[in-house]
């Protein structure tokens, strides 16, 4: 089934989270003015390097994009979701994400990685080829769903509503210079009210804006504090 990003969440709202420059690999570098891209291993590669992303996910049902570059290649390129123990940094060519019980993650080779076991998945993406790998992850029903150039490659992950850590978006790669760039990000709404800030917020550029809204000072201070969060 193609998919196109309305279809997978029709009702919801842009999310504004990055790549988080803090909580990184040393070998990774965040770039652009809104921190997009991670650019992996700038000069050569001697191990695995990962980047977190800035919010968790929890409590909601959420979508996003990696377009990744056309370097392709290596012992492995991840994508996938871990709490904040998971690692980003190990000085060996490995599948990190889904090492241990802290992270779930497909490789580009079409693995599927949880505990430290994996599972043939999808075909391995063509080397040296671009692709866009999406996520949905709906924290309710506990599942995370890959797709791949808009085609859903099926639930891979289930029971993710058990876990009571936080979980963030993750990514890896053993493979020199190789970039993964976020593209849409959405969410579904969680209530009446999140879908009524959420439309006032869509028409706020700054946020000090927000103090001439014709509103109750309790309402704004309740839109200021969602307007730092992840989504508009």
């Amino acid at each position: 089934m193609v998919c196109t990003r309305h279809q997978i969440i029709q009702d919801g709202c842009e999310e504004q989270w990055t790549w988080n420059k803090k909580d990184k690999s040393h070998e990774v570098k965040v770039q652009g003015k809104r921190y997009l891209t991670a650019h992996f291993h700038p000069n050569w590669s001697n191990g695995t390097a990962g980047v977190r992303g800035s919010v968790p996910l929890n409590y909601g049902r959420h979508y996003w994009e990696i377009k990744v570059s056309q370097r392709i290649f290596g012992t492995s390129m991840m994508f996938g979701i871990g709490t904040r123990r998971a690692r980003l940094h190990v000085d060996s060519f490995v599948n990190m994400l889904g090492e241990d019980e802290h992270s779930w993650g497909l490789s580009h080779k079409g693995l599927l990685w949880h505990n430290g076991q994996c599972k043939e998945f999808t075909k391995p993406f063509t080397e040296n080829q671009a692709t866009t790998l999406g996520m949905l992850f709906d924290w309710f029903e506990g599942t995370l769903t890959y797709f791949k150039d808009g085609v859903s490659l099926g639930v891979a992950f289930t029971g993710l509503n058990n876990i009571e850590e936080d979980l963030f978006p993750l990514v890896s790669s053993t493979a020199a210079k190789t970039e993964m760039t976020l593209g849409i990000r959405r969410r579904a709404y969680l209530s009446l009210q999140d879908r009524c800030r959420a439309t006032i917020l869509s028409s706020v550029k700054r946020q000090n804006e927000i103090d001439i809204l014709p509103l109750p000072k309790t309402i704004k201070r309740f839109l200021k504090n969602y307007n730092n969060s992840t989504c508009r």
